[in-house]
């Protein structure tokens, strides 16, 4: 498994600096915000990590994934706020491509080898990739390239990093937030699991974790104390732009 990252956005933190602006009626240009010092661009971007996460769909990362899983890829793309491009299976002959978990157990082996010597059969006879791709097992190796921008993957890493996932999904996903993070170490606390991030378990009743017991618990009663106090609630923010900021 690899994860490459293909391109990105450049001056990506000046850059949700002048969308947050933009938003708040800032006269800053992007030119002006560049130039600013370290500090003042890391307290902007500081103060709109707790706001409205808008901006952050502005920064774009793609990324090449390639020897991971088709079973891996299957769950990828039940992201849909992402953009991929993936092997085909329907025109490329695969016969070759390694099984992401071969050597896993003499059954596994077995059955994936059998199932590939099938495939041969049935492309050498003359049968179309397409029929006779639906034999290969879902561990057969692919390459896809991953379009996102950082809010998807601060909202993603709160539960892909968790150890609740699959175990495939969760090396990816650190290899990807690794990628990032050399680029704009700045980004690498914004791209954390849930526990990490607010202290709050995503999954509780995955006791398993042993992370678990450090996470910050909310009790039923707690709970139902916050819910009864915000239904007698009417309370409305009145935010005003002031200085970039509200």
């Amino acid at each position: 498994m690899k994860v490459e990252l293909l391109d990105y956005t450049k001056n990506a933190l000046e850059m949700l600096i002048f969308c947050k602006g933009t938003r708040l009626a800032g006269n800053e240009t992007i030119e002006d915000i560049i130039e600013w010092p370290d500090k003042k661009k890391i307290e902007h971007y500081s103060y709109m990590k707790d706001t409205i996460k808008s901006q952050f769909e502005f920064v774009h990362f793609t990324f090449l994934l390639t020897g991971v899983s088709r079973a891996f890829t299957h769950q990828l793309v039940r992201t849909r706020t992402q953009s991929y491009a993936e092997q085909s299976l329907r025109a490329v002959d695969v016969r070759n491509a390694p099984v992401y978990n071969f050597g896993l157990c003499d059954d596994y082996d077995n059955s994936v080898t059998n199932s590939i010597a099938a495939y041969e059969n049935m492309v050498d006879s003359g049968i179309p990739i397409q029929d006779a791709r639906g034999v290969l097992p879902i561990d057969i190796t692919t390459n896809i390239i991953v379009g996102t921008n950082l809010r998807t993957l601060h909202d993603t890493a709160k539960v892909r990093l968790c150890t609740r996932t699959q175990g495939e999904y969760q090396m990816v996903f650190r290899e990807m937030k690794k990628r990032v993070a050399e680029i704009y170490p700045i980004f690498d606390d914004f791209i954390a699991v849930e526990c990490v991030s607010s202290g709050l378990c995503a999954f509780p009743r995955y006791t398993e974790c042993p992370v678990q017991v450090a996470t910050v618990k909310v009790t039923p009663h707690q709970k139902l104390a916050i819910e009864s106090l915000w239904n007698i609630t009417n309370h409305v923010a009145n935010p005003i732009a002031k200085n970039g900021r509200t």
